[in-house]
């Protein structure tokens, strides 16, 4: 599968320049610009930074025909066709990155903060940007850095590396401001899309050890912005995300009954990873580093092996589970992780429900398209849960 483009071009104050000729990548995922900005170099000589999705896409991502909003750095190589106007004003809800003059910005506040740390970029290259993140490769004489900036419901990542920066675990944080910049440090190795159970086991103990480590620190996470959804606090917070959609009503009206049995089944609240699966785990063969703690939460440890999970076959998936629940049974004895697991299944659901839905209220309209299906299909599973 791949993606036909159209790029609309603007210039640093947001003045529309016109339409490059639609040309075809081969990368599908809408999100990815790196095959985006090397087509726009090859075919029309033009150096660009990708911003947003125009509105008006036809069906869905991946694949398909897509149009951008495209900021040109320096001159543009070829005429350009006409193209609409685009509003200059920006979306109450559009990331800054998204902006006209943000990358640029992005770019600038990361080219100071290496020089300060006396490790220098000589190249960027964009690797992605839609309304979750927008990430840039930063090479120099002293390796890769990564330049990663996220929408305000992300920005507590940089707090959750912050006080997770001595874990073997995690991605190093070189730097971050209040506007959800980060740069990390490279870490080698692959993400692990389409791991087989047996590789999830192996990353299943890596995060059971970090949980582990991460109990006495929960509150201080809290403290430090990461959310915290605690028992009756997941409650309520679901309530809210899923008020305006009535087929998550029945599985809400049990849910602070089946959380307060969840709580009687003795694990610890910890920290949450909130989106555990493969793709969010970098390995070399050495090391396992679980990456992108935006989704994350002070909340039950059962959520991520659920996640982790979610695509295996029956199964293998229990398999997977049942060598968790044997190594928090070893370390807090007395507890009950399969009656928790049980428990937490259709809540799970309602929960990806939820997260969806917090994307969609909190992103501008064009970018709405990523999501927009992801709220009834969650609600589904989570009713086609036994009770």
């Amino acid at each position: 599968m791949s993606r036909t483009v159209r790029l609309v071009l603007v210039d640093a104050t947001g003045r529309t320049l016109g339409a490059l000729p639609d040309f075809t990548v081969p990368v599908p995922w809408w999100q990815d610009t790196v095959e985006v900005v090397a087509g726009a170099r090859a075919a029309y000589g033009t150096e660009v930074a990708v911003l947003r999705l125009l509105p008006g896409q036809r069906g869905g991502p991946p694949g398909g025909h897509v149009g951008y909003l495209a900021e040109a750095v320096g001159p543009v190589g070829v005429p350009l066709l006409p193209a609409e106007a685009v509003e200059p004003a920006a979306h109450p809800l559009r990331a800054p990155y998204a902006q006209p003059g943000g990358p640029a910005a992005s770019l600038a506040w990361a080219a100071g903060q290496l020089d300060r740390l006396g490790r220098p970029a000589a190249e960027a290259a964009q690797q992605r940007t839609w309304n979750l993140s927008a990430i840039w490769r930063l090479d120099g004489p002293h390796g890769t850095t990564w330049l990663k900036q996220v929408p305000s419901f992300f920005r507590h990542e940089a707090a959750v590396l912050r006080l997770l920066a001595d874990d073997p675990d995690t991605p190093t944080l070189l730097a971050a401001d209040d506007e959800g910049r980060m740069l990390l440090d490279h870490v080698p190795g692959e993400d692990r899309y389409g791991a087989d159970a047996a590789e999830r086991t192996a990353i299943a103990a890596v995060h059971h050890a970090l949980q582990l480590r991460a109990v006495p620190i929960v509150d201080r996470l809290a403290a430090a912005g990461v959310p915290d959804l605690r028992g009756v606090a997941l409650a309520r917070w679901l309530r809210t995300m899923l008020a305006p959609h009535p087929a998550a009503d029945r599985q809400l009206a049990a849910v602070e009954t089946r959380l307060a049995e969840v709580s009687r089944c003795g694990l610890p609240d910890t920290l949450v990873h909130g989106d555990l699966h493969p793709g969010n785990v970098r390995a070399d063969g050495r090391r396992r580093t679980v990456i992108d703690w935006g989704d994350s939460f002070v909340g039950h440890p059962a959520f991520d092996v659920l996640r982790l999970t979610e695509q295996l076959p029956a199964g293998p998936a229990a398999a997977v589970v049942a060598d968790w629940c044997a190594r928090w049974r070893s370390d807090v004895p007395g507890c009950r992780p399969e009656r928790a697991v049980a428990l937490l299944r259709p809540v799970a659901w309602l929960r990806m429900a939820a997260v969806y839905a917090m994307f969609l209220a909190g992103i501008e309209p064009s970018e709405r398209i990523y999501h927009a299906r992801d709220v009834p299909a969650n609600l589904a599973r989570a009713a086609a849960e036994p009770g």
